[in-house]
């Protein structure tokens, strides 16, 4: 993103989503009227040409609408995700919701990408007017053994981190909560489980191979073998060729610990990644540990966490973070911001330094993206 430029971060909330533009010094903030008001948007990503929004409607269900001009106008997809219909006699999947949103690769002009609840992976190749099942995924023999491994999530199983390969669209990663991560090295023909090392305390077999509930997965763009993973047990780090995670969150400060559901990486140094930690404990309040909200930094892999709270609420604010709902702009120093479960967006432009609250009175906040181009 050029220097002389703001930054427009897109919004999804539980009530609509909303576009946040700044002056080239990201000082002064500009927010839109709301777009689809009233309707569930979980995640609103744009690849600089087309935006895209994952919706669920009071009357149309759950559905992605786009926009070929930058958000000005937009239209529902003619042909959302969708299972294939069942062979009679058999019980078919319906998709609840269109969760997770990601840009093909480069390489692939119009190319996009849908995760489900329940999970199924569906591709574009039209920039999101239609949509068609990756068969090589929903049709899995082995999706009901990944599925009941582990049970699903309050909010069911949900597919979400779906991330191609920048350097070879035929490698693919997703993560499914509950379920796991998944690999494939052919464009999603065929998947292998992704999750060795990888606590998974809720389950009778701590260190199964299935069953897992990553929250969020990243890659470094530039150092793609670089993948860091925000978990239901902890923060992980995986550097290629190794198939193994490690637990870098075990470097978190113990009264804090290392449960959250966002992670996000430096747009340049691979070493350096956020975490918005939350109260994993007891019955998982879901909250700020403490009362007292605050972003953790690596500078340095994992080895060492740093607090950043400067500018944050010193005590009772009991809010949380969304896996979508935080991310880096590529400015330099890169800017960081996310919304949270009380309608707020926070931002820094200090890497996180220090911060500030940009708007307030939204809606629950799913998703923060920034927009590219």
């Amino acid at each position: 993103m050029a220097e002389n430029i703001g930054t427009t971060l897109l919004i999804g909330t539980r009530k609509g989503a909303f576009v946040l533009t700044s002056d080239a010094q990201r000082m002064v903030w500009t927010m839109s009227d709301p777009i689809y008001l009233g309707h569930i948007i979980y995640h609103f990503v744009s690849n600089g040409s087309t935006c895209l929004l994952a919706a669920k409607t009071g009357h149309l269900g759950p559905t992605v609408f786009h926009s070929s001009d930058r958000g000005a106008t937009w239209a529902e997809s003619t042909s959302p995700p969708a299972f294939p219909p069942a062979p009679e006699g058999e019980k078919g999947r319906a998709v609840d919701q269109v969760f997770w949103l990601t840009p093909g690769h480069e390489s692939e002009k119009g190319v996009w990408y849908a995760g489900t609840s329940p999970p199924g992976l569906f591709r574009s190749e039209d920039d999101g007017l239609t949509w068609k099942e990756v068969s090589g995924f929903n049709q899995n023999p082995n999706m009901g053994t990944w599925l009941a491994a582990g049970g699903a999530t309050p909010g069911g199983h949900l597919l979400h981190s779906i991330i191609v390969d920048p350097t070879d669209k035929n490698k693919m990663i997703l993560a499914i909560s509950v379920g796991g991560v998944f690999e494939s090295n052919d464009g999603g023909g065929t998947w292998s489980p992704l999750n060795r090392g990888c606590a998974a305390e809720f389950l009778p077999d701590a260190s199964a191979e299935i069953g897992h509930d990553p929250h969020c997965v990243v890659m470094h763009p530039s150092k793609p073998e670089w993948l860091y993973q925000q978990n239901h047990c902890g923060i992980y780090k995986l550097e290629r060729p190794s198939k193994e995670w490690v637990r870098i969150g075990n470097n978190m400060p113990k009264e804090i610990g290392d449960i959250g559901f966002p992670i996000v990486m430096h747009p340049r140094d691979p070493l350096t990644a956020w975490v918005f930690p939350m109260d994993g404990t007891t019955v998982w309040p879901r909250t700020s540990p403490g009362g007292r909200p605050s972003v953790y930094v690596t500078r340095d892999g994992g080895n060492s966490w740093t607090r950043q709270d400067s500018g944050l609420p010193e005590e009772k604010a009991y809010f949380t973070v969304k896996r979508q709902a935080m991310s880096a702009d590529s400015k330099d120093p890169a800017g960081l911001y996310f919304g949270n479960s009380q309608g707020e967006v926070w931002g820094s432009t200090d890497e996180g330094a220090t911060w500030q609250c940009l708007v307030r009175y939204l809606p629950e906040i799913y998703s923060v993206e920034v927009a590219n181009g």
